[in-house]
């Protein structure tokens, strides 16, 4: 056991190590295009599937009620979490529809749509893009090992090189934190420790 929980800490810190050293760039992109579509008044649209669902929402839940500051709410939403819209679609038309379909009700340019796939090739990701890109929303993913399909569709491809899924999500939930971290700073200044949620 020891060897494997050893071996796992050492994985998954090198995966944010290696993301840190490639792909950091594209995050201060991403941070730069939240901030301005927060400060505009538009929104950020959220989608996954699985654990990727659950970081959706928990990314959502962060903008909305707070990271590390009481603040004003952050227009953020899950397109993952409305059951009946997710089943309807589902029986009515196809899973791969399930994100599309929103997107295309509820986009208007200047919102972003933040897309979560391990793979890089969940089909309903790669739909919610292209429905995003028709209606001039901004497009961005966070994806693992070489992108998959959406490293070729999204405009902002944010990947974590490892193949472990793992290690991949963990990156992902330390992205969407750091995220909210910079926006926070961004838009309410500095962190006072007395600030901070204790």
């Amino acid at each position: 056991m020891e060897d494997i929980l050893r071996r796992s800490l050492a994985d998954s810190i090198a995966a944010k190590e290696d993301f840190y050293r490639d792909h950091r760039q594209h995050f201060y992109q991403l941070v730069d295009w939240v901030v301005n579509c927060f400060k505009s008044g538009n929104k950020l649209m959220l989608c996954g599937n699985g654990g990727s669902a659950a970081d959706a929402q928990h990314l959502a839940a962060e903008f909305v009620n707070r990271f590390l500051i009481n603040r004003s709410p952050l227009p953020a939403i899950a397109l993952t979490t409305d059951t009946s819209i997710l089943t309807s679609v589902g029986n009515d038309f196809s899973y791969d529809d399930i994100f599309a379909k929103q997107v295309q009700a509820l986009g208007k340019q200047g919102d972003i749509l933040l897309g979560i796939s391990t793979s890089g090739n969940s089909p309903n990701v790669i739909r919610a893009v292209a429905a995003a890109k028709n209606l001039g929303v901004r497009t961005a993913v966070l994806t693992g090992g070489n992108g998959g399909k959406l490293a070729n569709e999204a405009e902002l491809v944010l990947t974590v090189p490892s193949n472990r899924t793992p290690h991949i999500q963990e990156t992902h939930l330390w992205i969407e934190h750091m995220l909210c971290w910079l926006v926070d700073e961004r838009l309410f200044g500095s962190l006072r420790e007395e600030d901070v949620e204790q």
